[in-house]
């Protein structure tokens, strides 16, 4: 079973930001490039888009869909198997740092079963890691949708609009990011990626109080996970109250 797809991405200002490692975060050189649309797509560019794209089909796009899911009900019992095994193969790509073949992977997961909630998921964290805020946004909006009690999930969303936050200083950015996290804290609030992702929150509203609050709950919760450049910035604003970190 694939592991959570979790990060903590602190992104206190624009030039500012940095990330732990798991599926959203990864560490691999993202070598892929973003397709400029400044001519019409062809087949292999809009492979490598998010849901291809999102732009009307071609009859060659469609008759090569046609062609590939009546493969897949040959190989495998069912569409959501096939469907799970496409989106198992991209996070396996995406590790690689494989950003082009994971995202037509995950397309094709998608295109089996449009329910699959790891196919935006993963589609979210390709556009992520491309610096592609928005898409990414709006991937992981996807997944949501479909399983609003992922905890794991709208902690990542909250992510993305934390980012957003610290480019574009829109505070309706900080206000659905405090929504996520509210309601994944009363879904599970030992996710220790929640807490943390709160304390950066709170630091963003200037209550030091309650980041330092988050950030020692965190700590106590995964101590593997906490970011000590972020534990530095907080101190600067305000001593540790517990006098953890001197």
């Amino acid at each position: 079973m694939k592991e959570s797809v979790v990060f903590w991405l602190l992104a206190l200002v624009p030039a500012f930001s940095f990330a732990q490692n798991t599926h959203f975060a990864s560490a691999a050189p993202t070598t892929d490039t973003n397709v400029a649309q400044k001519k019409p797509l062809d087949l292999k560019e809009r492979r490598i888009l998010p849901l291809f794209g999102e732009i009307s089909k071609t009859s060659e796009q469609i008759d090569q869909e046609i062609r590939f899911l009546s493969e897949c009900d040959k190989s495998f019992t069912n569409r959501t198997e096939a469907s799970n095994f496409f989106a198992a193969r991209a996070w396996e790509y995406l590790q690689e740092g494989a950003l082009d073949t994971a995202c037509y992977r995950f397309n094709l997961a998608q295109l089996l079963n449009d329910k699959n909630v790891d196919a935006y998921w993963g589609l979210g964290v390709v556009s992520y890691q491309r610096e592609n805020w928005v898409d990414a946004k709006r991937m992981l909006s996807k997944g949501v949708n479909i399983q609003g009690d992922n905890v794991a999930l709208l902690v990542d969303l909250s992510t993305v609009d934390l980012k957003l936050y610290a480019i574009t200083s829109r505070k309706e950015e900080l206000d659905e990011a405090a929504q996520l996290l509210k309601h994944a804290t009363q879904i599970d609030s030992t996710y220790a990626l929640g807490q943390y992702n709160l304390a950066l929150l709170h630091y963003n509203l200037n209550e030091f109080d309650k980041s330092w609050e988050h950030l020692h709950k965190g700590r106590t919760l995964d101590l593997s996970q906490m970011n000590l450049d972020f534990v530095e910035l907080l101190k600067a604003k305000q001593p540790d109250p517990q006098g953890f970190f001197k």
